[in-house]
């Protein structure tokens, strides 16, 4: 039957860094297995001098999520060491995760009336449940959950499959069901799980193999400069071994390997930033491990040659540092900033995808796409009744059409191709006005811009943000003129078909301003591209535009003369997004 925890307020703002044997468990919801939690080793916990600061309450940190301070709820997360027991979680991890829902207000009884459209019952069954197909049977890791607890992390799991079809490979999820569960009810952990599958500002959960395999390919690179000793030192001792295989593994270093302890301080500062938190923290234990092979016989190189990525796991069960030391040293790493690493995992996503596309004849290509994400045959059917961009010519069959769509398709980030497309403004349909296209558009992100001119060129962007920052301000009040980020791409369909990505792409190195001017839009225009010309300009009335090439995409004129008159342009938006 549903579980409903009590209000637990009044506990989660009573914090003190003191355990209590009376009390040890207090923060741990019903299905959990506490005289599991009991036998652990809490050496890691600081000792008490009766200097520190007092841990922060529920309520303050609520109020700043409120008033949308993420920095400060940040800085607050990685600072506060709560006891492995402390309630303040049954409310915190719920709190977070709420920041990250799309669907917007899942009504009371959602979930069960799901479980009971799945099951045919809300009563839980006392027969195994087959589990989804994206879960890794081998990582079904339960923690300290109960036998009951268990057969709720699989319920949990069930109904989010049958809810988000899309989720095609996704080892984590079930780990991450079962870490929530420590400290909340069913209902409060699925919706939860929604919120981080369903995220659109940060990465929380792969779901899909082509994600999972650019995760761990992003992690190596950036391991490979931040941690380059320890890199020299594996390729070194095991000249025969691939440094892929060991990193194939990285995120069971984490959930599989660190003490529980450590791993629910880590979900503290995971359920607010993101996947980045346990990449820097995969960095620290590569640091750890090394530190240890050069002074500890236990993990020589004899020892450890033949597997380290088994000696990792190993390692990390063991570390030899407490929570607070783990976190203080992965947020201390400089020079990894969200652009930084979301710019080698777009580089990443692109060779795989091309790498792909060169290989898709070869018995050696690696299949890392369900289906490979191509629209449904009804959206196809949809976009062909629909489009005048995909219809270059009247005597041209809709095979070519597919083909334009499927060439476009190839382009987009992976995590899209997971949705289907929806035309949402056309002028064929909705005029030629600027404020109509920002009436029908600015809400949506991203949104795919095609543009055909009376000559039958077709071109146009990718915009991976909203329209609507244009009116966003800044510190001082005034609007921001550029805004995007650098998924944000060109592309020329006819008579030429080539794809303009990002130039920070190509390297880490310092571009300078123009090189990140992705979008602009006020009333009387919009701008697509920069820096010693505008890729695509367009005037209020969506009537005469201009093409450059410029610094942001260094790309050629997206048609030969450089000036055009608009025959049509529409815009798509992605469904379930």
């Amino acid at each position: 039957m549903p579980y409903h925890r009590a209000d637990t307020s009044a506990q989660a703002d009573k914090l003190s860094g003191i355990v209590e044997e009376s009390d040890l468990y207090e923060g741990f919801a019903p299905h959990v297995e506490t005289s599991e939690i009991k036998t652990l080793d809490f050496y890691n916990l600081p000792k008490q001098t009766g200097k520190e600061p007092a841990l922060r309450s529920f309520t303050e940190i609520q109020q700043l999520l409120q008033q949308s301070k993420k920095r400060d709820v940040k800085n607050i997360l990685r600072e506060n060491s709560w006891p492995i027991n402390s309630p303040i979680r049954s409310q915190l991890w719920p709190a977070l995760c709420a920041q990250h829902l799309t669907k917007q207000n899942i009504l009371d009884g959602f979930y069960w009336e799901m479980v009971h459209q799945v099951f045919g019952t809300t009563e839980l069954s006392e027969k195994p449940i087959m589990l989804p197909a994206f879960v890794d049977a081998t990582h079904c890791l339960p923690y300290h959950l109960t036998s009951t607890g268990r057969a709720v992390a699989d319920r949990i799991v069930n109904v989010l499959g049958y809810d988000c079809p899309d989720i095609t490979y996704s080892p984590v999820l079930y780990p991450i069901a079962a870490l929530l569960l420590h400290f909340m009810s069913e209902e409060e952990a699925y919706v939860c799980l929604a919120g981080l599958v369903g995220s659109k500002e940060k990465t929380f959960i792969n779901q899909t193999k082509l994600q999972n395999e650019v995760t761990w390919k992003t992690v190596m690179q950036i391991a490979k400069k931040h941690t380059k000793s320890a890199i020299a030192y594996f390729q070194r001792i095991c000249p025969g071994q691939k440094l892929e295989r060991v990193f194939m593994d990285w995120c069971w270093w984490i959930l599989a390997g660190l003490p529980f302890q450590h791993l629910v301080r880590i979900m503290d500062c995971y359920f607010h930033e993101g996947i980045k938190v346990l990449y820097r923290v995969a960095l620290v234990i590569l640091n750890l491990f090394h530190k240890e092979c050069q002074s500890n016989n236990e993990w020589s190189p004899d020892n450890i040659k033949n597997d380290i990525g088994n000696a990792l796991i190993k390692f990390c069960k063991k570390i030899p540092v407490s929570p607070a030391k783990l976190l203080h040293a992965a947020f201390s790493i400089r020079g990894l900033s969200t652009q930084y690493i979301s710019r080698i995992f777009i580089k990443t996503e692109m060779l795989l995808k091309s790498r792909s596309v060169l290989n898709s004849g070869s018995k050696q290509l690696i299949k890392s796409r369900s289906s490979d994400n191509l629209p449904t045959s009804q959206s196809q059917v949809n976009i062909q009744m629909m489009s005048h961009t995909l219809t270059i010519r009247e005597k041209l069959h809709s095979e070519s059409c597919r083909n334009l769509l499927f060439t476009l398709w190839s382009w987009l980030p992976v995590r899209i191709t997971m949705y289907q497309p929806v035309l949402l403004y056309t002028t064929e349909e909705h005029g030629c006005s600027l404020t109509t296209f920002y009436v029908r558009v600015e809400q949506h992100e991203p949104t795919l811009l095609m543009i055909k001119t009376c000559n039958n060129e077709v071109f146009g962007a990718y915009c991976s943000s909203r329209w609507f920052e244009r009116n966003v301000k800044d510190d001082k009040g005034q609007r921001q003129a550029y805004f995007g980020t650098g998924e944000t791409f060109l592309f020329s369909l006819y008579p030429e078909r080539a794809k303009y990505p990002w130039v920070g792409i190509e390297g880490d190195r310092g571009l300078g301003h123009s090189s990140e001017l992705f979008m602009a839009a006020d009333s009387k225009m919009i701008t697509i591209g920069g820096g010693e010309g505008q890729a695509i300009w367009m005037d209020e009335n969506i009537r005469f535009g201009k093409t450059d090439g410029c610094k942001t995409f260094n790309n050629p004129p997206l048609c030969p003369s450089g000036d055009f008159e608009i025959r049509v342009l529409e815009v798509y938006g992605f469904v379930g997004i």
